[in-house]
């Protein structure tokens, strides 16, 4: 046996079975289909910096990979788990020596978990990615909206993985047959097996591995369902009905705990705890229920999640998930609105397309001689020296913008008052201006 087929040998079956073209990727065929952006990335020769977000398992290093080998690059990878920014400077350096050698090489750094490293690691990447030193191709599991740093993130194309679907993961499962790294399988057998996998090839190559060296070490030469349970035992469980892809899945907690049911929301969260989600990522999802769909209808809403978030960090699992668990209780039974939500939304619309209106003078600070002379604050009314604490009649918005109704509270929960105390300072408001004109 030659020395390259010893080490093949004894590679993991997800490493041997590890695409080496695009012809062989399975999945992900809306960014690596013909006339789709990657693919006509990789067919331009010119690489660009990019973001891969996607579960576990969906072939991220894969095509960071592939990448490297298309654009004949250097290929460098950090982990930004046990990595840091001395691995940063040794890649900036390594790319240098490869741009500047006798033989000109392009060099692709890929950082895994790119959402791990802080901010200033981060920052450290813009300098050379900005220069053309390198390209940077990051993977993450999180949402780069929130865990990858804007300036980074703006110059970089974010492309989203799907989880593998049942035909992708059938896929994977006759090529390894065909290499003989598995016996057959019935169909039974082969069904639990894919739903168990979840849309992660890794899972999937790492269970058929264990498979094949069990039924060898077993005489197995047919794989059934019930001999599939008695080696992968308890944790096949979880997977028994199986099939849901986890943004799916967050979605209908979301869902649920927005449509008031507080049953169907405790199923969708203990499913995901089953499944293995990350609880801080449940949290950070809980508390955003909190704000988006409760809002000011219920103030304590975020109190008890911002709570249950920090329980989970000081107690851990599984000590920590009821916390989680009765927040998101609170929330399904807690009166709902999005008006808070849907004015910030608004707002935001606005200022986008509208122009740079000034500060009216009367709202001006006027902590100088000069100002006070210019009239800045000539005008203002304390509203606590007014009656009821409130100026009726001023105005606070742009000289000559109209009021835009942004916030709209909902009749429920905390948000009626709020609505019956609005509709009285209007009312107020409307009585001044109509007392002050001649």
């Amino acid at each position: 046996m030659k020395p390259s087929d010893q080490t093949a040998t004894h590679q993991p079956l997800a490493e041997r079975l590890r695409p080496r073209t695009l012809a062989e990727v399975i999945g992900q065929q809306h960014i690596l289909g013909p006339g789709k952006p990657l693919r006509l990335a990789f067919e331009s020769g010119r690489p660009h910096s990019c973001i891969l977000w996607g579960p576990p398992g969906v072939g991220k290093t894969t095509i960071a990979r592939l990448m490297a080998r298309a654009f004949d690059a250097q290929f460098i990878t950090i982990s930004a788990v046990l990595g840091g920014v001395k691995d940063i400077r040794e890649a900036v350096q390594q790319a240098e020596g490869a741009l500047h050698g006798l033989a000109p090489q392009r060099t692709i750094v890929f950082v895994d978990e790119v959402h791990r490293f802080n901010k200033s690691q981060q920052d450290a990447f813009l300098p050379h990615v900005e220069s053309g030193l390198f390209t940077f191709v990051g993977a993450t599991t999180e949402n780069p909206s929130f865990e990858v740093n804007s300036a980074l993130l703006s110059r970089a194309v974010v492309y989203v993985l799907q989880p593998l679907d049942t035909d992708d993961l059938k896929q994977i499962v006759a090529r390894a047959q065909a290499s003989q790294a598995l016996p057959a399988m019935k169909k039974e057998a082969l069904e639990r097996l894919i739903a168990y996998a979840d849309g992660d090839a890794r899972r999937l190559l790492n269970t058929l591995e264990t498979l094949a060296i069990t039924a060898a070490q077993a005489g197995i030469e047919r794989i059934d369902d019930a001999w599939l349970l008695s080696v992968l035992g308890q944790q096949m469980r979880r997977y028994d009905k199986g099939g849901e892809q986890f943004y799916d899945t967050i979605s209908a907690l979301h869902k649920s705990v927005r449509g008031s049911d507080p049953d169907a929301a405790l199923y969708w969260l203990v499913r995901m705890l089953d499944g293995g989600a990350d609880p801080r990522y449940l949290a950070r999802r809980i508390v955003r229920m909190a704000w988006e769909d409760i809002g000011l209808a219920d103030p304590r809403a975020m109190q008890i999640t911002n709570d249950a978030a920090q329980t989970y960090e000081r107690l851990g699992s599984p000590e920590g998930e009821l916390a989680l668990a009765q927040a998101v209780l609170y929330l399904a039974v807690a009166p709902k609105s999005n008006a808070g939500y849907a004015a910030y939304n608004k707002a935001r619309a606005f200022v986008k397309g509208d122009a740079t209106r000034p500060v009216p003078l009367h709202l001006r600070n006027a902590p100088t001689q000069l100002m006070k002379q210019l009239d800045y604050g000539r005008g203002y009314r304390y509203a606590h020296d007014e009656e009821g604490g409130f100026a009726a009649g001023a105005s606070y918005l742009p000289d000559g913008m109209a009021p835009p109704g942004f916030y709209q509270p909902v009749p429920r929960g905390l948000e009626i008052r709020i609505g019956e105390k609005l509709q009285e300072l209007r009312a107020r408001n409307a009585a001044a201006q109509t007392a002050d004109q001649p």
